[in-house]
């Protein structure tokens, strides 16, 4: 018996499950037409929250297109998309005008609406209730991690994610010094680094919910309608599922990435994160950088694919988004969170938008864009880069966290 200690949690693992190699086993991918719905709309989704957040936490008169655009790349949208093409879909939610430059061009601004600033109010509400749930989640993130700590570049790929702040790093270090910690990393990056270990933050999803008391948990799995699994492949998964579990908060070197308990153990890192992450789906690319923090092996994602009946690979808008199929009811959410309700009324806001833009309601206030000389709001500046916002921001509903 092979035992290994990590900050207080213990794990067993039988010397011959540690010689038994990682089986050939390929499973088909087939479409979920359910679950590919879930997926629709995210991309566009994340992109308006993120650009209200921006515009919320900078202005309150608005911000002028040149400096959104600088924030293309915390929005995930098509790089032939412009931003303004994108802002202009949604004029219930971004109101339209222009102010002239130092030269006397008009440059477009954009705004939030009143509907839209009642909607950041009631969000700011409901992160505020949920600031220790939202900390912690980050805590678990890092907790996962060799180091307790991740590049602040990885953290903002899965900020959305986890309904973490536009200004997680800043933010967070500011509100929670007894936590976090900026750090600079041999690369020249800088990294968020966990300064305290949490043991009762330790346990994993799948240990909370489990009555099993002998190592040897088993994920839930549900295939596509018609996946047809073979009989050899049937035989393999439920060999599978008896061996060893390996919590993704414990020391997991000891283990030979050519095992098929090594794999489990990447599935277990993956179905955590999934489950830590609000809406239980996150794209491919966001856990591309998260290899070597998380100990794992080189091609570590082919477990999307060894184990669709755990995960769902969805190919919409362009992208590969990877779904817990455990977390969903056909194309329901088991589990909301309080943010994942916002998150569907500012998509039902964004829908409704687009809809009304499209039968024309918005046509006479799109053709003429009303020219507005800012002095007043800059303090004698007329489309100057001085924001002074009076609105709350995002970050700021993150309250000091009460360690217990």
């Amino acid at each position: 018996m092979l035992r290994r200690v990590e900050e207080g949690c213990i794990v067993s693992i039988l010397n011959y499950h540690q010689k038994r190699t990682l089986v050939n086993v390929k499973l088909k991918w087939v479409k979920d037409s359910v679950l590919d719905s879930v997926v629709a709309g995210g991309r566009e989704l994340k992109a308006g929250s993120t650009l209200v957040s921006i515009i919320a936490s900078q202005s309150s008169s608005g911000l002028p297109i040149y400096h959104l655009t600088t924030k293309r790349g915390q929005l995930g949208l098509p790089h032939e998309l412009k931003i303004s093409t994108f802002l202009r879909r949604y004029p219930n939610i971004f109101e339209e005008f222009s102010c002239r430059d130092s030269a006397g061009t008009p440059v477009p601004w954009f705004k939030l609406t009143p509907e839209t600033l009642e909607f950041h109010h009631e969000e700011v509400n409901v992160l505020r209730e949920c600031s220790t749930d939202i900390v912690s989640r980050l805590r678990k993130l890092l907790m996962m991690t060799k180091e307790r700590m991740l590049p602040l570049q990885t953290v903002d790929q899965l900020k959305w994610d986890l309904g973490l702040p536009h200004d997680c790093g800043s933010s967070l270090v500011i509100k929670h010094p007894e936590l976090f910690n900026l750090v600079d990393l041999p690369d020249g990056r800088v990294g968020l680094k966990l300064l305290a270990w949490d043991h009762k933050l330790a346990v994993s999803h799948l240990e909370a919910n489990s009555t099993r008391g002998n190592g040897t948990l088993m994920f839930p799995i549900g295939f596509t309608r018609g996946f047809g699994l073979k009989r050899k492949c049937m035989e393999w998964l439920e060999e599978w599922q008896k061996l060893p579990y390996t919590s993704p908060y414990v020391d997991a070197s000891h283990l030979d990435p050519r095992t098929d308990v090594s794999e489990k153990r990447i599935v277990g890192v993956f179905n955590e994160l999934l489950h830590l992450i609000l809406q239980k789906k996150t794209e491919r690319r966001n856990v591309s950088n998260l290899r070597k923090p998380f100990e794992l092996p080189q091609k570590f994602t082919k477990v999307f694919e060894r184990h669709p009946g755990i995960f769902y690979i969805s190919m919409k808008g362009d992208t590969q988004t990877v779904v817990l199929r455990e977390a969903y009811n056909r194309d329901q959410l088991i589990e909301k969170h309080p943010l994942v309700h916002i998150r569907e009324k500012f998509a039902n806001m964004m829908k409704q938008g687009f809809l009304d833009r499209s039968r024309g309601l918005y046509r006479d206030t799109n053709q003429g864009v009303e020219e507005e000389s800012l002095t007043s709001s800059f303090v004698g500046e007329t489309c100057g880069t001085r924001y002074n916002s009076g609105i709350v921001s995002d970050s700021d509903m993150l309250l000091e966290h009460e360690a217990k």
